[in-house]
């Protein structure tokens, strides 16, 4: 009974996923890259315990690496406001570090170009 039950629910979620399209998997992988790198570089609300920049800083270089590849496919209202958040999660990364990257070196910097 339960392998049934495997085989409907996997079934089911290819079909679901096969109905959705490109941007949306793009932009909701983007915004969930996005909600990790805040709570890990402390702009959630217990930063004292959850903050995390060796974590952070790996998010935020997936998420500028997804950006980067994706914007020229996924439109420029979608990419922009991608960017913009991307932006804010670096400064926010560079402010809550005690000795700064250079500038061009912090996370995702290779991908986006210098952040200051």
């Amino acid at each position: 009974m339960s392998d049934n039950f495997d085989q409907d629910s996997s079934g089911q979620a290819t079909r679901d996923i096969a109905d959705v399209a490109a941007v949306e998997i793009i932009t909701t992988a983007a915004v969930h890259l996005m909600s990790a790198s805040a709570v890990k570089v402390g702009l959630a609300d217990d930063p004292d315990t959850q903050i995390d920049l060796d974590e952070a800083r790996k998010l935020i270089t997936a998420l500028a690496g997804l950006i980067t590849a994706s914007a020229p496919d996924i439109s420029d209202m979608h990419a922009r406001s991608l960017r913009d958040g991307l932006r804010s999660l670096q400064l926010a990364f560079r402010e809550a570090s005690a000795i700064p990257d250079p500038i061009g070196q912090g996370p995702g910097e290779k991908f986006t170009g210098p952040v200051n």
